[in-house]
C-alpha cells in the first residue's frame, strides 16, 4: 500500500479513487481527433500518471479500472463523449486497458522514489522513469490491439499511433512530474 496512503479512510481512499476516474474522464474529453489515425490527441495520459504518481499502484490501478468499467457500461467518458464496450473492442480500445498498466507501473515506481527520495534530481528522474514505463506499457498494449483490430503491421501503426504523440507525451510527462511532486503532499 502506498505510505501516504495508510493513514486516509477507506472512505477518503474511495473517494480520491473517484475524483481521480473523474480526472481521467475530463482529460480524455479534452480531445483533438486527427485525420490520419483513429488515435486523438488528448490529455487521457496526463491523467493516468498524475493517478498512478499521486495514489500509488493499487488505487491508482482501481481508479484507473473504474473509469474503464464506467466506458464499458456505456457511460460517455472516454474521448469525444464516447463510451461502451464497442470503444474498448475497437481500435483505441488497447490504449484504454493500457491505462490501467501505466497507473500501476507508474505508481509502483513513483512509490519507490518517494520512499528513496534522496535528492531532487533524483525524485524527479524517478517520476519521469516511472512516468515513461508507463507510457511504455499503454503503447504496447494499444499498439498491440490496434494491430490486431485493423491487421495493420508494426511499422504503420508506430507511424501511426506512436511517432505523432511522442513529442505531445513528452510535454504531458513534464507537466505530469512537477504536477505529482507538487501536489503528492496534499494527497
Amino acid at each position: 500500500m502506498n505510505a501516504q496512503m495508510t493513514h486516509k479512510s477507506k472512505t477518503t481512499i474511495m473517494a480520491l479513487c473517484g475524483l481521480f476516474a473523474a480526472v481521467m474522464t475530463v482529460c480524455s474529453w479534452i480531445s483533438i481527433p486527427l485525420g490520419f489515425t483513429p488515435v486523438p490527441v488528448n490529455l487521457a495520459t496526463l491523467g493516468v500518471f498524475l493517478t498512478g504518481a499521486l495514489l500509488g499502484p493499487k488505487y491508482g490501478t482501481l481508479s484507473m479500472a473504474v473509469y474503464t468499467l464506467a466506458g464499458a457500461v456505456g457511460l460517455p467518458v472516454f474521448s469525444e463523449f464516447r463510451g461502451g464496450l464497442s470503444v474498448l473492442a475497437g481500435p483505441t480500445g488497447g490504449y484504454i486497458v493500457g491505462y490501467i498498466a501505466a497507473a500501476f507501473i507508474s505508481g509502483i515506481i513513483v512509490a519507490a522514489a518517494v520512499k528513496t527520495e534522496k535528492t531532487p534530481v533524483v525524485s524527479i528522474t524517478m517520476y519521469v522513469a516511472a512516468m515513461i514505463l508507463g507510457l511504455l506499457a499503454c503503447y504496447a498494449l494499444g499498439t498491440a490491439w490496434f494491430m490486431f483490430t485493423t491487421h495493420t503491421p508494426l511499422g504503420a501503426a508506430m507511424v501511426t499511433c506512436v511517432i505523432p504523440f511522442l513529442p505531445g507525451d513528452a510535454l504531458k510527462i513534464a507537466a505530469g512530474t512537477i504536477l505529482a511532486r507538487r501536489l503528492k503532499k496534499y494527497i
